[in-house]
């Protein structure tokens, strides 16, 4: 009778341990476009900041003289596209110090457990992303309907609106540009690139996401605000050169080939931001609309 009972105890606690395997299991979605995981050729965009990204997910590599920043990682499976791209333009992954991202989504930031883990860096995120990658996607007002969508990654620094993050002699300073997640952030940069200085913005343009009316998402009440807040803070944005979350937000593709001349001016593209802004707008006014 003893030995039935700890044999019935014992199936309920693996019972029981299995769920909870089984509730964090990570679901990243598979039915995205194939460019996502497509290679692309590494490239360097302006002074010492370099394309390191998939076809279309677009992740940057930040030289300095201590240590390297990497914005964005694409899907899970980009560690090797990543690495491998690193390396090709001359680089070490394992020299990488600190981490950042435009947006707490699993197509953005589904490697960097897996980078984290290999290099020790230092994972800074908006503050208001912190909890989203901590636990995998799981508390997104959106996407956290699929549980975990990405491997959760260690924060280590919370990062506010205006803050300015240092690593050797590059200064980037963080925008909080909020609606697409909590705690999207746009990124802005002076480089130098031995004959001009430029000013860089890394845009997370704001794109809508979510099927529901915005007047009726309770994990997200403030997002039909916080929409309104970035067309209007982005508009403000000078620069010299702006790039973006996707390589298609910025028409990367239409800027620049695979073996083309280093030619920084290329992405001096106001107007083509300013018609995304204009775009991306009409949506949400659109969207604010829906009965």
């Amino acid at each position: 009778m003893l030995k039935s009972r700890t044999i019935i105890i014992l199936l309920a606690i693996a019972s029981i341990i299995g769920s909870q395997v089984q509730a964090q299991k990570v679901n990243e979605p598979q039915n995205v476009s194939a460019q996502w995981s497509q290679p692309y050729q590494p490239f360097r965009i302006v002074g010492n900041v370099y394309y390191v990204g998939t076809y279309d997910l677009a992740c940057y590599l930040i030289t300095t003289s201590q240590g390297n920043i990497l914005i964005n990682t694409g899907l899970a499976a980009s560690a090797s596209i990543i690495r491998n791209n690193i390396e090709e333009l001359g680089f070490t992954l394992a020299d990488t110090k600190i981490l950042l991202t435009t947006q707490a989504h699993y197509d953005h930031v589904g490697a960097f457990a897996e980078i984290q883990k290999e290099t020790g860096a230092k994972m800074l995120a908006n503050a208001k992303d912190a909890q989203v990658l901590a636990d995998g996607g799981d508390s997104d007002y959106e996407m956290g309907k699929n549980g975990r969508t990405f491997e959760p990654i260690r924060v280590d620094g919370k990062l506010k609106d205006g803050e300015v993050i240092t690593l050797g002699d590059t200064r980037l300073t963080m925008l909080h540009h909020p609606g697409h997640t909590k705690g999207s952030s746009s990124f802005l940069l002076d480089v130098n690139d031995g004959t001009k200085t430029y000013k860089v913005l890394i845009a997370n343009m704001p794109t809508i996401v979510t099927d529901r009316k915005l007047t009726d998402i309770p994990e997200y009440p403030e997002i039909a605000k916080d929409f309104a807040y970035s067309f209007k803070a982005l508009r403000k944005q000078s620069f010299d050169l702006w790039l973006s979350s996707h390589a298609g937000q910025f028409a990367m593709h239409s800027k620049h080939k695979p073996g083309d001349a280093y030619n920084p001016e290329a992405f001096a593209d106001r107007s083509g931001y300013d018609k995304s802004l204009n775009d991306l707008e009409a949506a949400y006014l659109k969207k604010m609309q829906q009965k």
